[in-house]
């Protein structure tokens, strides 16, 4: 897939440019050590107009996992939101993807970034996973251990777990990966979190090994919305197998269903099943079909 062409436009430190006319200097710690933050965020067509949705939540992450990093953060987050929209128009984008990338500027040392920019673009892109309901396997990979990097941070660098699980994933004829902790217990996916429905509640990991995704966040606070118990507490393998369903959930992936992990399949119709009806919940707050956001 090609995310942008000759006339693509992106947003990058104050001005807008083409994506082509881009460069960036081949010294800077981002690209030699993954030292960076980024966000995954969506826009929508609304009959309201074009929407991003819970921008400010996403930006507030950002800032957040830059402090967690220790990488500065001079900008103002409402201004970067109005660039944002600005950016959405110019490239003439409805439903979109955009990726803000705040990255460091050069240094080959292993300390604090001499510079930032940031660096804002956007594309048309479909659901991550589709519309079909996945198959996923438990990787050999884990989560890195909490000690060892913030795991609330959505950094560059966390994502080369991400991109070694679902690679070994893909390999084997499945859609996704499913990460254990340290620990042995139910972690997320490589880019998403998972819910498991049993006996008419809703249970998902405890945070600590998680990135506490803000699709998560929209999910629970769904569930207060529906009425549906949503419980946080350390899962395990046990759990996953006496599930009557399950689902994953995050920007890129939205809401979407599982099939199987690995040997086990879900007794429960997905379209009988919770997920189903947080799915289409999710699609109706999102494209403000619904005005669930009144209450939550």
């Amino acid at each position: 897939m090609k995310y942008y062409n000759s006339n693509t436009i992106i947003y990058l430190d104050g001005r807008f440019e083409k994506a082509v006319d881009s460069s960036t200097d081949l010294y800077g710690q981002s690209l030699h050590y993954g030292y960076a933050a980024f966000e995954g965020i969506r826009a929508y067509k609304t009959h309201n107009g074009n929407r991003i949705f819970k921008a400010a939540a996403h930006f507030d992450r950002l800032e957040r996992s830059c402090q967690l990093a220790n990488i500065p953060f001079p900008w103002d987050k409402q201004e970067l939101i109005k660039e944002t929209y600005k950016l959405l128009t110019l490239n003439k984008l409805k439903d979109a993807y955009i990726r803000p990338l705040v990255f460091c500027h050069p240094n080959m040392k292993l300390n604090e970034p001499s510079g930032v920019s940031i660096l804002i673009c956007a594309w048309d892109w479909d659901a991550y996973s589709g519309n079909k309901l996945l198959k996923l396997t438990i990787s050999d990979y884990e989560r890195p251990n909490p000690k060892s990097t913030p795991m609330e941070a959505k950094l560059s660098g966390n994502y080369v777990n991400s991109i070694l699980a679902t690679t070994a994933a893909n390999i084997k004829g499945y859609d996704e990966a499913l990460l254990l902790d340290m620990h042995g217990f139910i972690a997320e996916a490589s880019g998403a979190n998972i819910f498991l429905e049993k006996d008419g509640k809703l249970y998902t990991p405890s945070p600590g090994n998680i990135l506490p995704g803000i699709t998560r966040a929209t999910v629970k606070e769904l569930c207060t919305v529906l009425d549906i118990e949503c419980i946080e507490k350390k899962l395990t393998v046990e759990d996953l197998r006496h599930a009557d369903s399950a689902f994953l959930c995050g920007t890129a992936t939205e809401v979407a269903g599982i099939a199987s992990v690995d040997d086990i399949v879900f007794r429960s119709s997905w379209r009988e099943s919770i997920g189903y009806t947080i799915q289409r919940a999710y699609k109706n707050l999102v494209l403000e079909k619904v005005n669930y956001e009144v209450i939550i």
